[in-house]
């Protein structure tokens, strides 16, 4: 990893929606990125710098296309198996990511998860930023469950969302600093939380979370990309310590 080299211009596509990615083309070395620079997590080529969930190398069903870090969806629909996560793991934290999902689609983000062998998925670990068809999936969908929200806890504010449809892009961030947390999909903040707070804690322990009890168990650990047996797509995913 240390001889990773990244550049923000490397990940850049011809359909970059803009902001200061395209500004930077100073190539530093993945490991010795200070606090607060940008750290580009694909290359736009390669799956460098990524593995199989529980595994050394990357799964087959992920590949890199056209600029886009593309999850086939040739795995099968069952919530673990697939997932990909970075060789890296980060603590407090602001991400940035552009994505799109197949109609009917589904799959998600997620932090400071961990690996070992009496985990299944990264979910078990660490919380996810949902990403699905709000509109085509074919099975009714809680509040909890839609793109934006902090899967099984915190719904994202319908009042502040705008999806773009399938098959165009979306740009999301998640913002991890010392418990704080932020959801933004689109320019937009739509959830916002703290750890720790007796509502935090009674979301956890009474509902999906309750029969996994190292959910949030660490305040550092690896980014995960879910496969849940849907096509999506990833570009322009980078990340900086705070």
């Amino acid at each position: 990893m240390a001889a990773l080299a990244v550049s923000m211009a490397a990940c850049n596509t011809s359909s970059n929606s803009g902001g200061d990615t395209a500004d930077s083309t100073e190539t530093v070395a993945l490991a010795d990125t200070p606090k607060g620079e940008w750290i580009d997590l694909f290359d736009g080529k390669s799956l460098a710098g990524w593995h199989g969930y529980n595994k050394t190398e990357p799964v087959q069903n992920w590949e890199a296309q056209d600029g886009t870090l593309a999850c086939t969806g040739k795995g099968n629909k069952e919530d673990f198996g697939g997932d990909l996560v970075s060789d890296r793991e980060f603590d407090n934290f602001e991400l940035e990511w552009e994505w799109k999902i197949a109609k009917a689609g589904n799959s998600g983000v997620m932090y400071h998860v961990v690996e070992g062998a009496k985990y299944k998925a990264p979910y078990e670990t660490g919380p996810e930023y949902q990403m699905i068809d709000d509109i085509g999936f074919p099975d009714k969908i809680e509040d909890w469950q839609k793109s934006g929200a902090n899967y099984a806890m915190n719904p994202a504010d319908d009042s502040q969302k705008e999806l773009k449809p399938v098959g165009e892009w979306n740009t999301s961030k998640i913002i991890y600093n010392n418990g704080h947390v932020e959801h933004w999909l689109n320019g937009k903040k739509v959830v916002e939380f703290e750890e720790g707070t007796d509502e935090w804690n009674r979301e956890k322990s009474e509902g999906k979370w309750k029969d996994f009890p190292d959910y949030k168990i660490t305040n550092k650990g690896k980014i995960a990309l879910q496969d849940h047996g849907d096509s999506a797509w990833f570009r322009n995913i980078r990340i900086k310590e705070l």
